[in-house]
């Protein structure tokens, strides 16, 4: 009997076949929780941690100074980076695979889990306190870095040779999927906040900066190396990104921006000269610009990720009552997490976008040209 290549797959069972994967993952690491069950070597192992979704959380969360790829049995897979410290006038190098996980020392130099410094490299000074070195290592989320730029540098090599190659004809293959968001950014977003005559001046760094979130925030959701990594959801690299903004206003700004900051018009003189309150209020509101683009982007990531990590860590809680009851919740908790990844889709090109319009509108806003102050300068 001939097989009917063109008949479809109930989607039902394609539904079935995801649960059943899912389910045989959850339980390979449902068993990392299990206990030694072997009578003699129980006894002398230490009793395992319980399961704490709240610490699993801020581990996938933070940063490290390895990259995690998977733990099988009690196997850590994992790729060591390279540790930069300076200390005492001398420099140290060596991989992370010298604290086995952050289980031992070496040279004296260990990964704290407890105190302010939780997951920084400490040493023990003469009277007992940890002190934390100069700390240059090479972590997870500096790999990250490298691997989305060369990734972007590589997506717009390929883009620019087509351009190149086809100038008169339609976009094709990856041109195609990229053009029309070089388009929207341009004409919806940079043009249309900064004006017509400067957005050219500012429109590079703006697309760089609108594909670099993008990109990233995509990585991010695919839980696998060299992807994964919780880069946009690190306040450290969201502050730097508001900086570079803060900076592209500070010097790109016309001397209107500046008149209206220190000598505000239309404001009554006893506002602006026997106590300055205008011009503080004005360089708080230029201070705050930076602190409110790193802040959103770092809040609205970090969330859909803990939201995601919850649901799968409900899982491991309900199980650790009762397994029918983590099969169970496994069956909610699964779909919940789809969705979310569904929505996080949605959120990782809003959350490029906002922060690339906001910037777009605060350099529209130190670039501007005030008609009525050059009407009135020809009058006089």
């Amino acid at each position: 009997m001939a097989l009917n290549n063109n008949k479809k797959v109930n989607p039902f069972w394609k539904l079935f076949w995801v649960l059943i994967l899912a389910f045989g993952t959850m339980q390979v690491f449902a068993n990392e929780e299990q206990p030694a069950v072997s009578g003699e070597a129980s006894h002398e192992q230490p009793a395992e941690e319980e399961f704490n979704p709240g610490k699993v959380i801020i581990e996938h969360l933070v940063d490290a100074y390895e990259w995690h790829i998977a733990t099988i049995g009690h196997t850590h897979i994992s790729i060591p980076l390279p540790v930069i410290l300076y200390d005492d006038g001398k420099w140290h190098f060596f991989m992370s695979s010298k604290f086995h996980h952050g289980k031992e020392e070496y040279l004296g130099y260990y990964i704290t889990h407890t105190g302010m410094q939780k997951g920084k490299i400490v040493h023990k000074a003469a009277d007992g306190t940890e002190v934390k070195p100069y700390d240059f290592s090479f972590t997870k989320n500096a790999l990250a870095v490298f691997i989305s730029s060369i990734i972007i540098i590589l997506i717009f090599t390929i883009v620019a040779r087509s351009y190149k190659k086809n100038r008169k004809h339609a976009p094709k293959g990856l041109q195609s999927l990229v053009e029309p968001l070089i388009i929207f950014i341009r004409d919806e977003v940079v043009k249309t906040s900064v004006g017509e005559k400067h957005y050219m001046r500012f429109l590079p760094y703006l697309l760089t900066v609108f594909f670099f979130i993008f990109l990233n925030n995509l990585m991010g959701l695919i839980p696998i190396f060299p992807f994964g990594a919780n880069l946009t959801g690190n306040i450290a690299l969201t502050g730097v990104l508001a900086l570079c903004t803060f900076f592209t206003i500070i010097f790109g700004a016309n001397k209107n921006y500046w008149m209206h900051i220190f000598n505000t018009p239309g404001v009554p003189w006893w506002l602006k000269i026997p106590i300055p309150l205008m011009p503080i209020i004005e360089i708080v509101g230029v201070l705050t610009k930076p602190f409110v683009l790193a802040v959103r982007l770092f809040a609205n990531i970090t969330a859909g990720h803990i939201i995601i990590l919850g649901f799968v860590s409900l899982i491991f809680v309900f199980g650790k009552s009762s397994i029918y009851a983590g099969y169970g919740m496994s069956i909610l908790s699964i779909a919940l997490s789809i969705f979310m990844n569904f929505l996080e889709l949605l959120v990782a090109f809003i959350q490029a976008y906002v922060f690339t319009l906001l910037s777009s509108i605060f350099i529209g806003m130190a670039v501007e040209e005030h008609a009525h102050e050059e009407h009135q300068h020809e009058q006089h």
